[in-house]
C-alpha cells in the first residue's frame, strides 16, 4: 500500500498564513514562530509537493498558479479541521448529537414549528439539522433520521408515515386584479411556476379535472418550495404548493386560492432511520416526539 501523501499541520498553517499575508515576516508574527522555521516549513511543502509554491517578483512574494490553487485546498481543511473541533468543543460529556436531513421548506414549515419545547424535554439531546431533498443522507451516515416526501420504501431503512397533503394553486392577491377566472383554465393565461422536485403538478392537476394545457410545463422553475411561494408573493405567477406549507399566507391574506380545487399528492411525508437504529434511544426519543405533534396536528 502506497505511503498517503499527509503534510504536517504546522506546515500547512505556515504555507496559508504566508500565502495570507504574501510574506514570510508578517506570517512568522502571527504565528510566533521565526521567519526562517516558516520558511523552512513552506520549503518542506514544496520538496513532498514537487511543485514551487511562491515566486518572487520584484523583490515581492507572489503565488505560482500550483500555489494558488493548493491555497484553496489548504483552506477547507484548515476551515474543516476548526469547525470539527469547536463542533465537538459545544457539546458536553453527556450530550448526544441527533443528526437531522430535511428538505429545506418542510423543514422550515413544518419541522421548525413542531420542534418547540424538544430541547427543553431532553436537554441531552443536542439536535443538528441540515437540508438534503433525499434520504440519501442516513445511507452514507451522514445522517441519523431523514424526512423525505415519496412511496415510503427506501432500502436498509425503516419509513413511518407523517401525512400526506394536497397541493393547490396559490398567487399573490394583486395578479386577480382585473381577471375573472370562471375555470381552471383561466390560469393557463397566467405565470406557472415550477418546482423542480415536482415537475408533473401542473400537468397532473389540470389533467384531474380533465383539461390539458400546453402550458404545463412552462414557466420560470425554481429549486424549493419555499422559492415557490416566495416568487408567488412577490407577483410573479402562480404556483402549486401543498396547502399545509402555505397556511400563514393565506390565513394573512399574503397569497389567495385563485381556483378552488385542490390535488391529493401522489406520496406522502415520512421520517426514516436505518433498520438497526429503531432502538437507539436518541432517535426512538425523537421519533416518538415527531409521531405526537402529528397525531396532535390531526
Amino acid at each position: 500500500m502506497n505511503k498517503r501523501l499527509i503534510p504536517s499541520i504546522k506546515s500547512l498553517e505556515c504555507f496559508e498564513a504566508a500565502a495570507r499575508h504574501l510574506s514570510f515576516t508578517r506570517a512568522a508574527e502571527e504565528l510566533h514562530l521565526t521567519q526562517s522555521a516558516v520558511s523552512k516549513q513552506v520549503a518542506q511543502l514544496e520538496d513532498m509537493l514537487r511543485n514551487q509554491l511562491f515566486e518572487r517578483i520584484r523583490r515581492r512574494l507572489q503565488l505560482t498558479p500550483a500555489g494558488a490553487l493548493y491555497l484553496t485546498e489548504v483552506n477547507k481543511i484548515l476551515n474543516q479541521m476548526d469547525m470539527s473541533s469547536r463542533y465537538i468543543l459545544s457539546y458536553g460529556g453527556a450530550t448526544e448529537v441527533l443528526r437531522v436531513a430535511v428538505p429545506p421548506t418542510f423543514g422550515a414549515r413544518w419541522l421548525i414549528p413542531n420542534l418547540k419545547g424538544f430541547g427543553e424535554a431532553h436537554p441531552n439531546i443536542h439536535l443538528d439539522i441540515h437540508n438534503q431533498l433525499e434520504p440519501l443522507e442516513i445511507l452514507h451516515a451522514k445522517a441519523d433520521v431523514a424526512f423525505y416526501f415519496g412511496k415510503g420504501i427506501w432500502p436498509g431503512s425503516t419509513c413511518l408515515k407523517l401525512f400526506e397533503e394536497e397541493i393547490v394553486p396559490v398567487c399573490a392577491p394583486e395578479i386577480l386584479q382585473g381577471k375573472l377566472i370562471h375555470s381552471a383554465q383561466d390560469l393557463t393565461k397566467l405565470e406557472l411556476l415550477q418546482c423542480t422536485s415536482r415537475p408533473e403538478s401542473w400537468h397532473e392537476w389540470f389533467l384531474a379535472q380533465g383539461l390539458h394545457s400546453l402550458n404545463s410545463y412552462h414557466g420560470p422553475r425554481f429549486d424549493t418550495f419555499y422559492m415557490c411561494i416566495r416568487a408567488a408573493q412577490a407577483g410573479c405567477g402562480i404556483a402549486l404548493i401543498p396547502k399545509f406549507m402555505v397556511m400563514d399566507e393565506l390565513q394573512e391574506g399574503k397569497l389567495v386560492i385563485p381556483w378552488q380545487f385542490a390535488l391529493p399528492s401522489h406520496g406522502a411525508h415520512y421520517i426514516a432511520f436505518l433498520e438497526n437504529t429503531a432502538k437507539v434511544p436518541k432517535i426512538a426519543l425523537f421519533v416518538d416526539w415527531i409521531q405526537q405533534k402529528v397525531a396532535e396536528s390531526r
